[in-house]
C-alpha cells in the first residue's frame, strides 16, 4: 500500500475486472499532481489485418467475426462494406434490411451483456453480477432474458450467436421465411418490456458529475439512428464549432493511429485531437431519429432532447450534448429498447427477397467500410488485386480510438479525488476501474496489431 501522503507515488492495478480483455492501469502522481494516467493493453497482438492478406475477398467476413465474441456482426458487416465498395456492389431491399435486423440482434444482446453483468454492480455497490443477484434477482433475471433474445435473432439469421456462418459478401447464404421469423416476434414483444423496465432501473442510478472533454465521433445516416451503415459526423467538444463530416473513404485522413509503448492497441486521434467514439457519440450525432418511443423513454430517463448535430448544417439547434460517461448505461439502455422496437419493425416489413445474395465479382481496387458497433464506431479498409486477393487490411475498433479519452477522464478523475481527500490506493483503483467500465471497453478488438523492430547484432567471437 502507498502511503497517501508520499510526494511522490505510483499505483497500479495489474489487471482490471468486469472488462472484456486484458489490460492493466498505471498512474503517477507527483507532488499532489497526476502525472500520468495509461491503460495498459497487454493482450497479446493478434494480427487479423496480416492474416487477411493474401486472402480472396470473400473471407474477410468469416475471418474478422473471429476478432471478437461479443460483437462478430459488426465486424462482418464492416468487412462486407469495405468489399462490396472495393468491389463495386450494392446490397440494399430486404437484404439489407436483414442485415440490421442482424445488427439490432447484437446490440440487443452486447449492450445488454454490458449494462447488467458489468456495469451495473457499480451504481449498486455490488462487486460482481453475482453479489447483485442476492439482493436483486429479478433484475438480473430480465437481463438474461432481453441477452437471450438478442441471441435468439442472431441464431436465427447467422446460425449461431457466436461468430455467425450465415453472414458472407452480398447478403447471406439462407435467408429466412416468413414464418421462420415470426416466433421472434412474440420474443421481442417481451423483451420490449423488458427494454422499457430496463431504461427506468437505469434512471435510478446516481449519475457522478463528470465530463469528456473530447470530440464526438459517430455515424450518420438519413432519416435513421444510424447503425450498420452511415456517414462519421464529428460533434467537437468547442461548443461554439459546428459539426462536420466527411466520407468513410477519407477516415484515415482524418483517424491517424500510432504506437503506444505501453499498448498492444494502436493509439488513435481525430485531426489530432482525443475523441470519443461509442452510444454518448451516437446519442449526440443521431439521437433525434431515434424512434418516438425511444425519444419517449430517453426524456423520462432525464436524458433531455438530442441536439440536431447530423444535419451538419451551420446553425443547427445544437441542444443539450450528454458528456457523462457515466450516464452511458443511460444511453444504452434506450438504444436496447429502440434496437428492439426496430428488430420488430423489420420483421413486420418482411418479405423474402428473390435471393439470398447479390453477386460480389472480384476486382482491382480499395474499398471502405463502417458500422457502428455496440462501443462504437468502427472502420475497415481492403486493397484488393485483379483476382480479387487482399494486398493490403486495415482495422480500426472503437476501444483503439477511445484510449485517449479514456486516459484523460481518468487523469480528471484521480486528480479531483486527490483534491476531494480520496486518496488512498484502493479508493483511487475502484474510482478508475468504474470509469474505464463506463466506456465498455473491448480489449481484445483493441489489441491486433504491433509493430516490431528488429535490430541485427553481429556476433562477437
Amino acid at each position: 500500500m502507498t502511503d497517501p501522503a508520499a510526494p511522490s507515488r505510483l499505483l497500479r492495478i495489474p489487471a482490471l475486472t468486469r472488462v472484456e480483455g486484458e489490460a492493466a492501469l498505471r498512474l503517477r502522481i507527483l507532488d499532489g499532481t497526476v502525472t500520468e494516467a495509461r491503460l495498459k493493453i497487454y493482450e497479446p497482438p493478434r494480427f487479423f489485418e496480416a492474416f487477411l492478406r493474401g486472402r480472396a475477398h470473400t473471407e474477410p467476413p468469416d475471418i474478422t467475426s473471429r476478432v471478437c465474441g461479443i460483437c462478430p456482426v459488426a465486424y462482418q458487416l464492416s468487412a462486407c462494406r469495405a468489399v462490396e465498395d472495393a468491389c463495386g456492389a450494392v446490397v440494399d431491399g430486404q437484404l439489407s434490411a436483414l442485415r440490421r435486423l442482424l445488427y439490432c440482434g447484437e446490440w440487443i444482446e452486447s449492450q445488454t451483456l454490458h449494462m447488467y453483468l458489468l456495469h451495473a454492480p457499480d451504481f449498486l455497490g455490488h462487486a460482481d453480477l453475482i453479489a447483485m443477484a442476492r439482493t436483486h434477482p429479478e433484475h438480473v433475471q430480465r437481463g438474461l432474458r432481453l441477452k437471450q433474445a438478442g441471441n435468439a435473432v442472431m441464431e436465427l439469421l447467422g446460425g449461431r450467436a457466436i461468430h455467425p456462418v450465415n453472414v458472407r459478401l452480398g447478403g447471406f447464404h439462407r435467408t429466412p421465411t416468413r414464418s421462420e421469423l415470426r416466433p421472434l416476434e412474440e420474443r421481442l414483444s417481451v423483451a420490449l418490456d423488458d427494454a422499457w423496465e430496463t431504461v427506468r432501473w437505469v434512471a435510478d442510478f446516481d449519475f457522478p458529475q463528470a465530463e469528456c472533454d473530447a470530440d464526438l465521433l459517430a455515424l450518420a445516416e438519413p432519416g435513421t439512428y444510424a447503425i450498420e451503415s452511415g456517414v462519421p459526423t464529428v460533434l467537437p467538444a468547442d461548443p461554439t464549432l459546428p459539426p462536420r463530416s466527411f466520407p468513410v473513404r477519407h477516415f484515415s485522413d482524418h483517424v491517424t493511429e500510432q504506437q503506444a509503448p505501453h499498448s498492444t492497441a494502436l493509439h488513435a486521434q481525430l485531426d489530432g485531437r482525443r475523441h470519443l467514439t461509442g452510444s454518448l457519440a451516437r446519442y449526440a450525432v443521431s439521437g433525434h431519429l431515434l424512434s418516438p418511443t425511444a425519444l419517449q423513454a430517453a426524456r423520462e430517463a432525464g436524458l433531455g432532447d438530442p441536439p440536431l448535430a447530423a444535419s451538419c448544417e451551420e446553425g443547427a439547434a445544437r441542444g443539450e450534448v450528454c458528456r457523462n460517461p457515466y450516464r452511458s448505461i443511460l444511453v444504452r439502455a434506450v438504444e436496447v429498447l429502440y434496437a428492439v422496437e426496430e428488430a420488430l419493425r423489420i420483421i413486420d416489413a418482411y418479405e423474402p427477397p428473390s435471393r439470398p445474395y447479390v453477386e460480389v465479382p472480384p476486382r482491382a481496387g480499395v474499398g471502405h467500410g463502417a458500422t457502428e458497433a455496440p462501443r462504437g464506431l468502427l472502420y475497415h479498409r481492403y486493397h484488393l488485386d485483379d483476382e480479387g486477393r487482399i494486398t493490403d487490411a486495415c482495422l480500426v475498433p472503437p476501444t483503439a480510438q477511445n484510449q485517449g479519452a479514456i486516459e484523460e477522464d481518468l487523469r480528471l478523475l484521480v486528480q479531483d479525488a486527490l483534491v476531494r481527500g480520496q486518496a488512498s490506493d484502493a479508493e483511487l483503483a475502484r474510482l478508475c476501474e468504474r470509469a474505464i467500465r463506463n466506456h465498455d471497453p473491448c480489449i481484445s478488438c483493441s489489441a491486433h496489431f504491433l509493430d516490431l523492430n528488429t535490430e541485427a547484432l553481429s556476433s562477437v567471437g
